[in-house]
């Protein structure tokens, strides 16, 4: 295909993601129907994480998840063998039981009026602030997705790819090249299982050494998390190094000396195009605090689903009504 028609068509898609979703939300939207919805979706929260804070980058993983398949419309928590939760992108999902209880907590007050895309869009948000991050207030009114196909996760970002398909992928989503550098920050919480690093650190791309981009302290702390020859099942580093659970700057500082766990990661520090806000967000909490919530907006507003196409309230978070 002729690369103006392809830039054409990209251009386009973006126009009916966005638009799609332009007024479909607003802050509020459950004033009269639900007052309590974000107190009730933050008190499961809260209740889960005060046992184990790594459900809160799990949370904040999954609502991303979500939204870049199908769109913000909860589809991520449909069960089934062939839906998006068993796909190879999906691997390693938590924190389910966190919705599933909120739900619960929400339809005993509001029965049949609140989605789970928006519970999963408060929970994203309130995993965040209970990490000692920045808030924001969440457009609500989404309505739930009844598709959730394996196959369409295939095109979900990864920690292989390329910066120039990472933008592409965002690009599609009607999100930006800031918006992609502010919201990998989120990767100031959590941690990798040594399946998505490990070919960094022994033989990259066949070349026979590790990827000459890792730090070489860093590289000798990896390979001992993810040996060789061991099996590193349940192994995982921490996302953003020497700080796993607490919401700072630290992620950008770590991209800046060569101690991103991911390629994907590094690679923001690598091009001159994104290594000026890698810089910036580095030296600013302000300004990285700021970036991610207005990103968080925009994503949380990506294929929001309306009544014509077939979006519903589910009764529960992991079945289509019937």
């Amino acid at each position: 295909m002729d690369r103006k028609y392809e830039s054409l068509l990209l251009f386009l898609i973006v126009i009916m993601v966005v638009g799609k979703a332009q007024g479909a939300t607003r802050v509020g939207f459950y004033a009269s129907t639900c007052p309590n919805v974000e107190s009730l979706v933050r008190s499961s929260v809260q209740f889960f994480i005060s046992s184990d804070a790594s459900l809160a980058p799990a949370l904040l993983r999954m609502h991303f998840h979500d939204c870049f398949v199908q769109g913000c419309d909860a589809s991520v928590l449909i069960e089934g063998s062939s839906t998006e939760k068993t796909a190879g992108g999906n691997t390693g999902l938590r924190g389910f039981n966190v919705i599933m209880d909120a739900k619960a907590r929400v339809e005993g007050m509001c029965p049949g009026v609140v989605s789970c895309a928006d519970i999963l869009a408060l929970a994203a948000r309130d995993a965040v602030v209970l990490s000692n991050g920045p808030s924001w207030d969440v457009p609500l009114g989404r309505l739930d997705g009844r598709r959730s196909v394996a196959s369409d996760v295939a095109n979900i970002p990864s920690p292989t790819d390329s910066l120039d398909i990472l933008i592409q992928k965002f690009a599609s989503r009607g999100l930006t090249t800031r918006d992609l550098v502010a919201l990998s920050g989120g990767h100031t919480i959590g941690q990798a299982d040594c399946q998505f690093f490990s070919y960094r650190l022994y033989n990259y791309k066949a070349t026979g050494i590790a990827d000459p981009t890792i730090n070489s302290t860093s590289l000798r702390q990896l390979q001992n998390i993810c040996p060789r020859n061991g099996n590193n099942n349940g192994r995982a580093a921490a996302l953003d190094k020497g700080s796993r659970s607490t919401w700072d700057t630290t992620y950008f500082q770590n991209l800046l000396a060569g101690n991103a766990v991911l390629e994907s990661d590094q690679a923001l520090a690598g091009d001159p195009s994104t290594r000026s806000l890698v810089n910036t967000f580095a030296t600013s909490s302000d300004s990285f605090d700021d970036a991610f919530t207005k990103s968080m907006v925009k994503l949380a507003n990506v294929g929001v689903k309306t009544r014509a196409d077939g979006g519903e309230i589910r009764r529960m978070c992991s079945v289509v009504n019937f």
